[in-house]
């Protein structure tokens, strides 16, 4: 008997999706703080993608995998680091936190994104779209949280959270609507083929 596994990545891309909204719209102004960021973090952010990170690797899908892993992990530790500086873990820990330590952290991901970025060329084009502002995003991150040209970055990274959201909305319906219909509902674009 073959068990096989629907495909999680729709799962995944809506939690990234819904996270990426709701922390841009605090980016961008539209809200303040981000206490009611947190939750959303933890389970759209981290355990909607680390359930579609465990399921791809029961499909042996590597790339699908190590990606939706990565970004959950992440989004478990930011939703950590807001909780350190609302003061969650006590005011000690509060006053001892150095933010440029996550801008560090930042960095690490903008490494881990742009190889991924790599990867998903053979992926779809909405995939590599979606990568390519995380890349945006990160590059973002970094350079504003080490107090580079701080409000031009915040901004671009703020935007790129923004259309990961929108994005990642198209790609998560494209893979349920495509499946569901059988046939191609939304077009997500052809791999380049180029290192396929």
């Amino acid at each position: 008997m073959k068990i096989t596994n629907a495909d999680p990545s729709a799962v995944g891309l809506l939690g990234l999706a819904l996270v990426t909204l709701v922390a841009s719209s605090q980016k961008l102004g539209f809200t303040s703080g981000v206490s009611f960021i947190v939750p959303w973090a933890i389970f759209l952010g981290a355990f909607a993608q680390l359930f579609a990170c465990i399921n791809d690797s029961k499909r042996n899908n590597i790339f699908g995998t190590t990606a939706f892993g990565g970004y959950a992990f992440f989004w478990f530790a930011v939703a950590a680091s807001w909780m350190i500086k609302l003061g969650v873990f006590g005011e000690k820990m509060a006053a001892n936190a150095d933010v440029k330590q996550l801008g560090f952290a930042f960095i690490g991901y903008l490494i881990f994104s742009i190889y991924m970025t790599i990867g998903s060329m053979e992926t779809n084009k909405v995939l590599l779209i979606i990568f390519v502002l995380i890349d945006l995003l990160f590059l973002g991150l970094s350079l504003s949280t080490f107090g580079i040209a701080a409000e031009a970055t915040h901004k671009l990274a703020a935007y790129s959270e923004f259309l990961i959201s929108i994005f990642s909305f198209y790609g998560s319906a494209a893979v349920v609507l495509n499946e569901h219909f059988g046939k191609q509902f939304l077009p997500v674009g052809k791999p380049f083929g180029i290192f396929k």
